[in-house]
């Protein structure tokens, strides 16, 4: 593994991260090509998919707009994966680094709105300075 450390923190990406008792991969399949999974899978007796989107956002804000879009657009069979799934997370992640001291990320008012339509949670991920 490299020896190799950020020299200041920064938003990385969003992750959609689902999990549910019923396969995911019609609703994965529908949200393609505006987001790729990281993963598709079964674990024990329910089901996780993690996405991120095609293109990589200028903020989490951007983000998760971005795949409420594509969320809007899919159809009754798909929209009823989404509204079982289990878990709904924009887990939005960070890199940590000695510098700045202090990092903030602001999300607006719609983006908290979108999200809470959607029933999903917003999520934060710190990665430790390597």
């Amino acid at each position: 593994m490299p020896d190799f450390e950020y020299k200041e923190m920064r938003f990385l990406n969003v992750d959609l991260d689902l999990v549910s008792r019923s396969d995911l991969q019609p609703l994965i399949t529908a949200l393609e090509p505006g987001a790729f999974a990281l993963h598709v899978g079964r674990e024990k007796r329910t089901y996780s998919a993690h996405l991120e989107l095609s293109k990589f956002p200028k903020d989490p804000d951007a983000a998760i707009r971005g795949f409420a879009e594509l969320i809007q657009n899919l159809s009754r069979a798909e929209r009823k994966l989404w509204n079982t799934a289990k878990v709904r997370d924009f887990n939005i992640g960070v890199q940590s680094a000695m510098q700045p001291r202090t990092f903030e990320i602001k999300l607006t008012p719609d983006t908290l709105g979108i999200a809470s339509v959607l029933k999903a949670r917003i999520v934060f991920t710190v990665y430790a300075p390597s």
